[in-house]
């Protein structure tokens, strides 16, 4: 279906494989390069600002290698709650108070993505509001004590247990709060004419 794509090199720049995995699911060929980035950016950004911002950062590091075929895609993903980002979670403690701050609440998950080839570049976002039931303490244990939520932002895996026995409502798309939003990055890729 992304025929106009085949003259492109296309490189997902993550190393999530959530995002590995949904990107398969567009049914294109493409090859997986990461190179650390600091996820840091400013402190006056908030909001959909911040991981349009980390998406192109990403891109950026990538400027020297960028050959006249290359169609790079890099994402990144924040929960942004309360004026605040939840980011990755540096230990157990922080991720349960992450969690115990979602808890029965709604908040954002926002992902930025940047598609770049050598002359063009395209940033957008999307916003998924995702609704918790509430959590007892046992429910975050458990979960934390059995799943690996440290590289995820928020501390969570919607595709994990605690999104089967937590998530009341999605309003979006349920692949942007695993990290990248399909739908949107296909409609994208179908526009993408040099």
């Amino acid at each position: 279906m992304l025929s106009h794509l085949n003259n492109y090199h296309i490189i997902l720049a993550s190393q999530s494989p959530r995002r590995q995995e949904l990107l398969k699911g567009l049914n294109i060929p493409f090859e997986v390069k990461v190179i650390d980035v600091e996820e840091t950016y400013p402190k006056q950004l908030v909001g959909v600002d911040i991981p349009m911002f980390l998406s192109e950062k990403k891109a950026n590091v990538f400027a020297d290698q960028m050959t006249d075929d290359t169609l790079l895609i890099t994402a990144d993903t924040i929960v942004w709650h309360e004026g605040r980002v939840f980011g990755k979670p540096k230990d157990k403690a922080e991720a349960t108070r992450m969690l115990k701050s979602l808890s029965g609440k709604t908040h954002q998950v926002i992902t930025g993505v940047c598609i770049s080839t050598k002359t063009k570049r395209k940033v957008f976002h999307a916003i998924s509001e995702v609704r918790f039931a509430r959590f007892t303490p046992d429910e975050i244990d458990y979960y934390l004590s059995n799943f690996q939520p440290y590289d995820k932002a928020g501390s969570y895996g919607v595709q994990e247990w605690i999104g089967f026995i937590g998530v009341e409502h999605i309003d979006g798309s349920y692949f942007n709060v695993m990290g990248l939003p399909v739908q949107r990055l296909y409609t994208e890729l179908k526009r993408w004419k040099e």
